[in-house]
């Protein structure tokens, strides 16, 4: 939406960075449903996306969005109105999001396991109105889960699904497959072009949400300016061109998997290798399909040392980790003297991205995440708390600006006081440092100040996570800290004081986070019951201390079984 459209609850970019953006050439005029379209028609025969079940050509792909948006419309949507996505990586996923942005409308990239605690914020405070759901997933129902949202919301109009075949019993849902089937494509195409040209290029595109420091996720306004360009910076700085075939294992709803995979391959007419989170069968998708190049997250660093990788990595020419250090032994593994390539990726859905060049030694490929993608960037390390810059090597805040870096988050003006400086820098709340390697200025990632925990790229929040175990009866005080995790590189532990001095069991713990309908990724999978919880010297709970003992005593638990095996 123009930030009119929204009563002030967008903030918009400074008119001279706007402006410096537009004549750099960083920020765009076209609408993204047009930028796809045009990609279409240079490579229209190309593969657009291959999954384990199917694939589309760029032709069928421009095609078919065309008229799943056409159907939207049809329906009554409107172009601006949000709609809530929860769908897992599948071609539909694929089609979904390019009919809905075609449609004007603007996706809201929530996940499939959010559940009534995220996902009934998030679409009230967006004033969502239609929720778009997969169907038969074989562990939760979302389309009954839809409706007890729609129930009483304000706005909430239509529910639309994927993946179900049944419909005698549907009949307050759309399926998504059945949308503008009637409409003839060329027709189709003239009702997008329609939308594309009352579509501003500061209209927001899409909504991503962030880790945040407090409550439930920010909502995080994306623009039809500059998110395409982003994926397309990523997609030059690795080198792919038409030839490129892009694997992707995390959520594809993910601003990672928007700008590091679906919009960083279509940009430049690579194909999109949509694979899911289990390892072993993604590694036989992407040596089926002889993917080139990759996106690993940190949940997936342990695979990558087994030897299902080897299949896969036998046609892999890039591979790109991500989520936390890369210990020496992944690197070589993936970067082994064979021609391919690794390096490392710094993003977050705020905006910036930081990657390692393809020319970087190996000592900067290694212990660095790289350089910013835009030449518009700009990144500064504070000292915590003001806004004094630290010279090279120093440790600090990073904080950023740039064309693709949010001046504030949506209906958050309280939240943005803090998390920006007082000329438009991000506080990232990550510490970081500028690393010189061979004269080069390279950024290292050293640490967090935000009280998060990483659960395979999965940011939880450890305030939220307290505040919702405080409503249980028989909690006094909580502590949560991240605990080291050999697949997911951390998992959540709960620091606990009873307020009778029981101990309850971990299952009663979850049912009670169950019923307040928080996600289940964000649930404690261990507890720690004290009798107190430590502080520091300014009387704040000292969870440095609790994250080094848990750590600890993980490692001790580790050494045991070794022992005992």
């Amino acid at each position: 939406m123009t930030f009119s459209d929204w009563g002030g609850r967008l903030v918009p970019f400074p008119e001279d960075r706007a402006r410096r953006y537009r004549d750099s050439g960083e920020w765009s005029t076209d609408p993204t449903g047009r930028r796809l379209h045009q990609v279409a028609t240079r490579f229209p025969d190309r593969p657009a996306v291959i999954t384990a079940e199917g694939q589309m050509s760029f032709a069928e792909l421009d095609r078919r969005t065309d008229q799943i948006a056409a159907g939207l419309i049809r329906l009554g949507l409107q172009r601006l109105d949000p709609v809530i996505f929860q769908l897992t990586n599948r071609l539909e996923t694929v089609l979904a999001w390019y009919g809905c942005i075609k449609a004007g409308l603007v996706p809201v990239a929530t996940l499939a396991a959010h559940r009534m605690h995220e996902i009934g914020h998030i679409s009230r405070k967006v004033g969502a109105v239609a929720h778009l759901v997969e169907a038969n997933l074989p562990t939760f129902d979302l389309v009954e889960f839809a409706r007890e949202h729609a129930d009483g919301h304000p706005t909430m109009r239509h529910i639309i699904t994927v993946g179900d075949a049944e419909t005698s019993d549907r009949d307050d849902v759309t399926r998504l497959e059945d949308l503008g089937l009637e409409v003839d494509p060329h027709t189709a195409h003239g009702i997008v072009e329609q939308v594309a040209t009352h579509t501003d290029a500061c209209d927001v595109v899409a909504f991503q949400l962030s880790g945040g420091t407090t409550g439930v996720p920010k909502v995080i306004p994306r623009i039809h300016a500059e998110y395409w360009n982003n994926a397309l910076l990523y997609a030059q700085r690795l080198g792919w061109d038409e030839n490129s075939r892009v694997a992707h294992l995390i959520p594809i709803i993910h601003n990672a998997g928007i700008s590091c995979g679906l919009h960083a391959a279509h940009s430049v007419g690579a194909c999109l290798v949509l694979a899911t989170a289990d390892a072993p069968t993604a590694f036989q998708l992407m040596a089926r399909t002889k993917a080139t190049e990759v996106l690993i997250g940190h949940g997936h660093y342990q695979a990558v040392l087994s030897p299902d990788f080897d299949q896969a990595g036998a046609w892999l020419e890039r591979v790109i980790l991500s989520g936390a250090k890369v210990p020496h032994e992944l690197f070589e593994r993936v970067d082994d003297g064979t021609g391919r390539w690794a390096g490392q990726l710094f993003g977050m859905a705020e905006g910036l991205f930081t990657v390692t060049p393809l020319d970087a030694p190996a000592e900067a490929r290694l212990t660095t995440v790289g350089t910013a993608i835009s030449s518009d960037d700009e990144i500064r390390i504070l000292e915590p708390g003001t806004e004094h810059e630290l010279g090279d090597g120093a440790v600090g805040e990073l904080c950023c600006r740039g064309p693709y870096t949010l001046p504030g988050y949506f209906d958050a003006p309280d939240h943005n006081r803090d998390a920006f400086t007082s000329d438009g820098f991000y506080r990232t709340g990550d510490l970081g440092a500028i690393t010189v390697i061979d004269g080069a200025r390279y950024l290292s990632i050293e640490g967090r100040i935000k009280d998060l925990i990483n659960r395979g790229g999965e940011k939880i929040n450890a305030e939220e996570v307290e505040l919702l175990l405080l409503e249980h009866p028989d909690i006094a005080h909580a502590a949560v800290v991240a605990m080291p995790d050999p697949r997911l590189g951390e998992k959540t532990c709960a620091y606990l004081v009873s307020i009778g001095g029981e101990a309850l069991p971990l299952h009663d713990i979850q049912e009670h986070l169950a019923q307040l309908g928080v996600a289940k990724f964000k649930w404690p999978e261990r507890l720690e019951w004290v009798t107190t919880l430590p502080h520091t010297n300014v009387n704040k709970i000292d969870k440095k201390r609790l994250r080094a003992e848990i750590a600890a005593k993980v490692a001790n638990e580790a050494d045991s079984r070794r022992v005992g095996a």
